[in-house]
Formats: structure tokens, sequence, C-alpha cells
């Protein structure tokens, strides 16, 4: 069973930068497609970002084009989430996942294509 991490959440001004990293236990990390998703209070949780298992590929909610950045260090076992230009509707628990299967070409977007989850670590962006 995989253990996702997730940090670098916090609180930080409209404007500003937050940098999310999310570790991963294991030696199969290389394998998956990797997700960001986030959560606000009485909503569902949704797709932020992903990023194909060799890195090639990338994919990013509309909402966030331009101003997030998604990239992995599979030497490290490690995904990362460069959140610039915040804005307070981006405020939200965010979580790290893996891909459900491994190696898969096409990049998902549902909850349900992500097996395993981190903890999640609140992001507040204030006006």
């Amino acid at each position: 069973q995989v253990q996702l991490v997730e940090s670098g959440g916090g609180l930080v001004q409209a404007g500003g930068s937050l940098r999310l990293s999310c570790a991963a236990s294991g030696r199969t990390f290389s394998s998956y497609t990797m997700g960001w998703f986030r959560q606000s209070p009485g909503k569902e949780r949704v797709f932020v970002a992903a990023i194909s298992w060799r890195g090639g590929r990338t994919a990013y909610v509309d909402s966030v084009k331009g101003r997030f950045t998604i990239s992995r260090d599979n030497a490290k076992n490690t995904v990362y989430l460069q959140m610039n230009s915040l804005k307070p509707e981006d405020t939200a628990v965010y979580y790290c996942a893996r891909d459900r299967l491994t190696a898969r070409w096409n990049i998902n977007f549902g909850v349900g294509d992500y097996g395993s989850w981190g903890q999640g670590t609140q992001v507040t962006v204030s006006s």
C-alpha cells in the first residue's frame, strides 16, 4: 500500500505563491500518473492537475491554467504543484493522488480514476 504525504500548504495573500509537495513511498512511483485534486467546504473533490508517469504530459483544469504548474521528480518519488497568482477561490484542501492503474496513456480527471490518496494539505488565500 503506497503512502502519499502532502506538504507545503498554508495561508497566503491573493497574488502570492505556494509550492505543494507530495512524497510517495515504495519503488513504483515512476510507473503511475500522479494528480492533484482540491476540495472546498461543502463541495465535491475536483481535479486540478495531473502529470503522466514519465512526466511528458500534463493536464490542468481551466481555472488554473497559466497559474499552476505540476512537475515530478521520479528519483525523489515526489510530485509538486507550483501555484502562482493565487486567488481566494483557490482556497481548499489539496490532495495528492496516484492513478489506479500503471502506465496509462491517457491522463484521467475523475476521482474514481485514482486509487491512492494523501491526507490533504490546507491552502487558504486571503483577499
